[in-house]
């Protein structure tokens, strides 16, 4: 099921954050399922998986602050650490104690980052953690041109200078041809980027690759010492966090749990959501 931006927003609600309003979704019943999305998008990027996770748990998302619909100030120190604060927070205003993880891109760090808390506090609240593609070995990240010119000291100047055809041209590359959005999600997408004037503090948010570098070993080691069962699901033609990042999983997470989608690109909840709804609903029964 397709669900417009502008249906995500009316079936969404808020809550305060810092002195922030943040938007989330929450529905269905059962154990709780909380979806982290990427970067530079927004949760709507489940929106084609959404019906069918909710048909079967109590299932939450929420924009990351400086993402889709959320409030994305400028004067504010964005990071990985930060966004697992907002998540934590969200998750204690519902009074959610034990909860199952699907992440992709940042949202993968920030699963990471929820991990690691695990493994300092000797707590289990995470009862399984699922990512999609994303960098979770910083040694394999192939950043696009984008995110190299984003990460530069002209950085600033880059996301006021986006358009929707220089936006295109650097999203495409993350996708084979047979799995390309259509004109009308990259609009959408697009136009979430934009909200609250977001493209301001893409050259802020992207700085999460370098915390990648900083702490890959405290985040290595929230994989390799998780107390909850891993799967990755990964799209293997993704230029970014694609094969190569999955022949590396395989060497330092032992045990792997790997499902590989051939001809899939950065996007597989996007791309291939009945292959990706499959292979969760197989992770979870085992």
């Amino acid at each position: 099921m397709r669900i417009t931006t502008n249906h995500w927003l009316q079936g969404g609600h808020w809550f305060e954050y810092k002195s922030h309003q943040i938007f989330y979704r929450i529905d269905g019943t059962g154990e709780a399922l909380v979806l982290l999305h990427g970067f530079p998008t927004s949760s709507w990027d489940w929106q084609k998986v959404w019906g069918d996770l909710v048909s079967g748990y109590r299932v939450i998302c929420l924009d990351f602050i400086g993402f889709g619909f959320s409030d994305k100030p400028s004067s504010y120190h964005y990071s990985i650490f930060d966004q697992a604060d907002l998540v934590e927070c969200l998750l204690e205003y519902h009074e959610i104690r034990q909860y199952h993880i699907l992440a992709h891109d940042i949202g993968d760090t920030v699963a990471q980052e929820l991990l690691a808390r695990e493994l300092d506090r000797k707590k289990t609240r995470i009862q399984s953690c699922c990512f999609l593609n994303g960098g979770l070995f910083p040694e394999t990240h192939r950043a696009t041109k984008a995110q190299k010119l984003l990460l530069s000291p002209l950085g600033f100047l880059i996301g006021r200078l986006l358009t929707f055809q220089r936006f295109v041209a650097s999203f495409s590359i993350l996708f084979p041809h047979t799995t390309k959005p259509s004109e009308l999600e990259m609009r959408q997408l697009f136009e979430l980027i934009l909200y609250k004037h977001g493209e301001r503090v893409a050259h802020k948010i992207i700085r999460y690759i370098l915390e990648r570098r900083k702490n890959r070993e405290r985040w290595l080691r929230a994989i390799q010492h998780a107390s909850c069962p891993i799967r990755l699901i990964d799209g293997l033609a993704d230029p970014v966090s694609g094969v190569h990042m999955v022949a590396r999983f395989r060497e330092l997470i032992a045990s792997s749990d790997i499902i590989e989608l051939d001809e899939c690109g950065h996007y597989p909840q996007m791309e291939m959501p009945a292959q990706v709804l499959d292979s969760y609903r197989n992770f979870r029964r085992r």
